[in-house]
């Protein structure tokens, strides 16, 4: 086979692809009694990993194998956007040994960190529930939205004023109106820049419609902002909401695109799926 078979066009933005596995994400294929099995004996020893039902935006395209996990978040009091984690809490065993968790049941689902690791992540601090961190949403500098590079700063709180245009704005890629995103950061106060837990928000009209009589939605959104963790589920790479001119070429222009691979995901399609979560490194 000519080696330029596996090239694509410059205008989609799209690498080589890279042939290997990433935890848990390769095994979406096949049942997931035999990935828990398969991970059991891949992964190092740890704590808080294993099966978990979830909901995120939903994969429409491309290679990666399942959704990107939702982060539930409220509104404070003054208008600044956090992400909701759980409180920690001990639990003891039959064996009598003692666990540190942080689980709690939201919008008819069981939520905690097990939703957030894989990728590596689950080697991040912020993802473990002892972990001392602020759950506000802040932004990222060098960002792929020229209307965030020019109006905040890094670290700086996301507030919802500064997306009241959500309903008209646009970047000319793809329609107008659906929605404004921005990228940042989330749990990543103090930690290296390897360990920051990327995210991105979007407000649409749309989430505040589907969040009525929606239990999920209605418990997990708040004032149109929908959150998640800005992982792709193929080879964890950042992809972005209207973030890359060549997404139109793979039909991503107007949904969550990762240049990488091609793979797309539509923030207004919420799904509930499960799937083998990577345990956290022991202490």
């Amino acid at each position: 086979m000519p080696a330029d078979d596996d090239k694509y066009p410059a205008s989609t933005g799209r690498r080589r692809f890279v042939k290997g596995v990433v935890g848990s994400a390769s095994l979406a294929g096949i049942g997931t009694a035999t990935a828990a099995a398969v991970n059991s004996t891949t992964n190092p020893v740890g704590g808080g990993g294993g099966i978990v039902d979830f909901y995120g935006v939903e994969n429409t395209g491309g290679p990666a194998p399942r959704a990107m996990p939702q982060i539930p978040l409220e509104i404070d009091s003054e208008g600044y956007l956090k992400g909701i984690f759980p409180e920690p809490e001990t639990r003891t065993l039959e064996s009598g040994a003692e666990i540190t968790v942080a689980e709690m049941e939201l919008g008819g689902i069981t939520y905690g960190p097990k939703w957030f690791q894989y990728c590596g992540v689950q080697t991040f601090k912020g993802v473990r529930p002892e972990a001392d961190q602020d759950n506000y949403f802040r932004y990222i500098g060098n960002s792929k939205f020229d209307w965030q590079n020019e109006n905040v700063e890094d670290g700086q709180k996301m507030h919802v004023d500064d997306f009241d245009d959500y309903g008209s704005w646009g970047n000319g890629i793809g329609q107008s109106g659906l929605g404004k995103p921005a990228q940042g950061k989330w749990r990543s106060q103090d930690v290296s820049g390897g360990e920051t837990l990327p995210i991105e928000v979007i407000r649409s009209e749309r989430i505040e419609e589907q969040a009525q009589g929606n239990e999920w939605l209605s418990a997990s959104t708040e004032e149109g902002f929908l959150a998640h963790l800005n992982k792709c589920t193929h080879f964890c790479c950042v992809p972005t909401f209207k973030g890359l001119a060549g997404s139109a070429a793979a039909g991503g222009a107007d949904q969550i695109y990762c240049q990488c691979h091609q793979s797309t995901y539509d923030p207004f399609s919420i799904v509930e799926k499960s799937f083998v979560s990577l345990p956290r490194p022991e202490e």
